[in-house]
């Protein structure tokens, strides 16, 4: 597999279709692919190696996910309590009934962004939380599913630290990486790993038009590559999308979230992992947006089994990170060159290929 894999990836960076990028898989807990291809600096020449971080965007909810789900195993939260029971704020404009589960499905009815926001404000936490705290409901909770592709990270983010009182980045460290014996995962580098991180390339997309309304995403955040590129975005945590980190980490966080864990660590029992992953059927879909098979958290159906067995997350044009528990897979995907080819389309059908 691992011969497959690696042939792949040269490929893909010969042809032009990428620029440098990463794969990760677990089988039965044991590592059976870790391989790199390209360059992660197409600037400098710097090469992909196996310590190289990339932005992977929305793939962070995977494990902000976990992280909620670890506080919930301990009695520190309820899937169904209302967020405002530890974050009184939150109540503001008729939220106080929204839950910990509605923010998990994307039913919670804040899926825009404040429109009053700046560069420096998106990167503080705490004015995020507040201005968060303050809005309106765009829906009635549980009336419809929108993807809150930001607000997620600071609703989950700020649920965990009033409950538990630590940060996010810190949670992330302790809970998840050093359990797992990983320095590859975070959300708000620290100085020292910025040469590690990659530069990330975009093209063939269109601006994004600002007609007024809130957005999921601010339109002047956009193009999304080069927001990651600065080091102040590198640095504040945003755990809906921001995470930076390496295809090993990824795939070794799912992989301890299948039964029997990997390395004797299990970082979920498994009871907690099929509630975890439950199909979440509120409401409707957003109009205009594509029905999702939705879990708490995770989304289903990523990988080779049917879509009971799979669930994970993935990020703006291609990282992912996924369990598949029929096959006993985790893999993690990052990238830096951001395109409308499916390549990851084919990175998966090999792994399934190989796995088969």
């Amino acid at each position: 597999m691992q011969k497959r894999i690696q042939t792949l990836l040269d490929r893909l960076v010969a042809e032009g279709k990428e620029r440098g990028l990463q794969v990760a898989a677990y089988v039965d807990g044991k590592l059976v692919v870790n391989a790199w291809a390209g360059v992660a600096d197409a600037g400098s020449g710097r090469v992909v190696d196996a310590d190289t971080l990339f932005p992977v965007f929305s793939t962070t909810k995977g494990m902000a996910a976990t992280i909620i789900h670890l506080l919930v195993e301990r009695g520190q939260l309820s899937y169904d309590d209302p967020i405002s029971k530890v974050w009184p704020e939150f109540a503001a404009h008729g939220k106080g009934g929204i839950t910990l589960r509605q923010v998990l499905n994307h039913t919670a009815g804040i899926p825009r962004m404040p429109r009053d926001i700046t560069e420096r404000e998106l990167h503080d936490w705490d004015t995020m939380c507040r201005k968060i705290a303050g809005l309106e409901p765009f829906t009635p909770a549980g009336a419809k599913m929108e993807y809150h592709a930001m607000t997620y990270g600071w609703l989950l983010g700020e649920v965990a630290r009033r409950v538990d009182g630590r940060a996010f980045p810190q949670l992330l460290a302790e809970e998840i990486c050093r359990p797992l014996g990983m320095e590859a995962m975070y959300a708000g580098i620290p100085d020292e790993v910025e040469p590690r991180v990659a530069i990330l390339e975009e093209y063939g997309k269109e601006p994004v038009a600002d007609d007024g309304t809130p957005q999921s995403v601010p339109p002047w955040l956009w193009p999304l590559h080069a927001w990651m590129n600065r080091p102040d975005a590198r640095r504040a945590c945003i755990p809906a999308s921001n995470g930076i980190m390496n295809a090993l980490s990824i795939a070794r966080h799912y992989a301890a979230l299948l039964p029997g864990g990997v390395d004797g660590v299990e970082l979920l029992p498994p009871l907690r992992i099929k509630l975890a992953t439950e199909l979440q059927r509120p409401g409707q879909p957003q109009e205009g947006e594509p029905s999702q098979n939705r879990a708490l958290g995770y989304m289903l159906g990523w990988a080779c089994g049917n879509i009971g067995s799979s669930f994970g997350h993935g990020g703006y044009e291609g990282s992912l990170g996924f369990a598949d528990s029929e096959f006993m897979l985790a893999l993690g995907l990052t990238k830096n060159l951001f395109h409308e080819q499916d390549t990851v389309g084919q990175i998966l059908k090999e792994v399934r290929d190989s796995i088969r």
